[in-house]
């Protein structure tokens, strides 16, 4: 099923990584490996100058360890250990707020998920507008959101990508802020994403996080990178009085706590250096492979980490 409403040639060309901040290393990875099915590829700790990429200075030398997951060898999950400011709530605060990995069968994996350090926080159930993709919701050890779906009907003709093993890669990230219109603009004008209907959602997840009413509603859509089902999810949550949603708290000098960081795969990163935190440069660890890479602030503070492919 499609239904893009534009059709343009993205610039973003797919997730590459996704990064954790984690104030528990090992019971991080220990989730990660023995639930999820993933494998480390590289331990090493955060160089002064990608923490000064990301905007932490504070995370130099900070522990990390960067997995894959099952079948594939070029994208990648990626923890971070930092300490956790106190108050932090997933779901409840703007920037980053969940990774959708893709999955070869959603209900298997509740069960296995069962008194385990991830806890299920929407059970299996279909998307509104589209049956026959499953999804649940879990928060993980680290107070990150993570999102697992599944295709239950013909996966060829599936907008979502097929998965490359029991639980698989990261195939959509949501970003929440205070108006959506904002958010769409900075990545359809920037990156020329496709769009996709915009809709007034009950999203249980975020109703209950936020302890919203059950009427109330938010205001997304996902659009469009260049690879099949890669996707960045807009979220609007709603502000005001008598709604809790705020800025994400921070300690100084270090990482996002939860969802930190999403990293996308560019053919250049010249038209986008200006707009950088720190100057491109080039990296050899896992993720980069030698290639250029930097990082901007995205509208509602998260940290766009962009790799170049050429």
């Amino acid at each position: 099923m499609s239904d893009w409403t534009t059709d343009t040639q993205p610039g973003l060309l797919r997730i590459a990584a996704v990064t954790t901040a984690t104030p528990d290393m090992a019971a991080s990875e220990r989730a990660y490996c023995d639930y999820m099915g993933y494998r480390v590829v590289e331990r090493s700790t955060v160089p002064q100058s990608l923490a000064e990429s990301w905007d932490a200075p504070a995370a130099a030398g900070a522990a990390m360890v960067t997995l894959a997951p099952e079948g594939e060898t070029d994208v990648f999950a990626r923890l971070v250990e930092t300490p956790a400011p106190p108050g932090y709530r997933p779901l409840t605060t703007f920037g980053w707020n969940a990774f959708e990995i893709i999955v070869d069968d959603v209900h298997t994996l509740a069960e296995k998920l069962t008194d385990s350090p991830f806890e299920i926080i929407g059970p299996p159930r279909p998307l509104q507008f589209m049956p026959s993709i499953v999804a649940m919701q879990v928060r993980g050890p680290a107070n990150e959101c993570l999102y697992f779906t599944m295709e239950s009907g013909d996966r060829e003709s599936s907008i979502l990508p097929p998965p490359a093993g029991f639980v698989g890669r990261t195939f959509i990230v949501v970003v929440a802020g205070r108006n959506f219109d904002a958010l769409l603009r900075w990545y359809v004008d920037k990156f020329e994403l496709r769009e996709r209907p915009v809709r007034q959602s009950k999203v249980a997840v975020i109703q209950a996080a936020q302890g919203l009413s059950p009427d109330q509603t938010v205001e997304l859509s996902a659009i469009g990178m260049r690879q099949r089902g890669n996707l960045v999810e807009l979220d609007a949550y709603p502000t005001g009085p008598g709604f809790p949603a705020a800025e994400r708290p921070v300690i100084a000098g270090h990482l996002p706590p939860g969802n930190a960081v999403a990293t996308f795969e560019v053919e250049s990163i010249d038209p986008f250096a200006a707009e950088a935190i720190r100057s491109p440069g080039t990296r050899d660890e896992a993720v980069y492979r030698g290639r250029r890479s930097c990082v901007l602030r995205g509208p509602a503070g998260e940290l766009v980490e962009l790799i170049e492919v050429r």
